[in-house]
């Protein structure tokens, strides 16, 4: 049995129909039964657990020969980092309770650093605490998401500009489309363990992009020029608050998007097991033009 934590996600979603298509017993861990009716119709048992509560996330994943996990962030948390340490030292204790032999953690590019990384500062205690469980251990690095440029499209659609938090916007950086991290997370999760423990493996995506490269992209799926601009750090708590994240929340992707641009947030010096995900930037599903109609509105209505 392989218990798939966060089942719902994008990449928990992929992770689970991979291990499906294989024909592998899979328990879908959800926190919301009103979620769990496709993961049914594929055949999986279904397990409801709260992230933050050790004995319900215990006796979820109890029996699994191996656990995906992930640490879930709440973009409206009052106190982000403490609320994501609180939901990895609920993982951790339920991991030591349930006797999982072997784990694939989804973490993070730069979770090796132990500050100055905002958000994913997070990832850098789930390591140091999974690595506390006698569990095989891969902790998988996921670079940025794709999906997370479609924050961006309504101000794209009604300005014909795309703000950038990357800095400057020549600069290169490593994204994976959510979807490709599930696959490869289910592949680590169902092949034969590897020898060393931790094991650390890395994915991005087929090349590297620039924001340039996104507006490109976006321009192409809209049907018209959208050009990149660098957003101003100065406004950069305001964008990100107005878009819907808590203060807490902002500080910590503006504070990860400093590193990113002074060149802190990559493949760790070494690193030898690097995995790369099929889906371009300009292939994602929600470049499709029924995806983006939502997005679509007048020109110049707001900045």
């Amino acid at each position: 049995m392989f218990a798939v934590l966060g089942a719902t996600g994008k990449a928990g979603g992929a992770s689970v129909r991979a291990l499906r298509e294989r024909g592998l017993p899979v328990r879908a861990i959800v926190r919301d039964q009103r979620k769990a009716g496709d993961f049914e119709a594929l055949g999986c048992e279904i397990a409801i657990a709260d992230f933050r509560d050790a004995p319900s996330l215990a006796k979820a994943i109890a029996g699994a020969k191996a656990v995906q996990a992930i640490c879930p962030a709440v973009p409206q948390a009052e106190d982000t980092a403490a609320d994501m340490r609180g939901m990895i030292d609920a993982i951790h204790d339920a991991l030591i309770a349930a006797k999982t032999e072997k784990v694939v953690a989804i973490s993070d590019y730069g979770a090796e650093r132990s500050s100055g990384t905002g958000i994913t500062l997070a990832f850098h205690y789930l390591e140091a605490r999974l690595r506390e469980t006698p569990a095989k251990l891969t902790l998988l690095r996921s670079s940025e998401h794709m999906q997370n440029w479609a924050r961006s499209f309504k101000a794209a659609a009604t300005t014909g500009i795309l703000p950038s938090l990357h800095h400057p916007l020549t600069k290169v950086f490593p994204m994976v489309s959510a979807q490709d991290l599930g696959l490869v997370a289910a592949d680590l999760l169902a092949s034969a363990d590897a020898e060393e423990s931790p094991r650390i493996v890395y994915v991005e995506g087929p090349r590297r992009y620039t924001a340039l490269d996104v507006a490109k992209a976006v321009s192409g799926a809209f049907g018209r020029q959208i050009v990149a601009r660098e957003l101003p750090r100065s406004e950069w708590m305001t964008s990100l608050t107005r878009g819907g994240l808590s203060p807490a929340y902002a500080g910590l992707v503006a504070e990860l998007y400093d590193a990113h641009n002074a060149g802190l947030i990559d493949v760790e010096r070494g690193a030898v097991d690097i995995r790369r995900g099929a889906t371009d930037f300009a292939d994602l599903p929600m470049l499709r033009p029924a995806a983006l109609a939502g997005a679509e509105a007048p020109v110049c209505e707001r900045a």
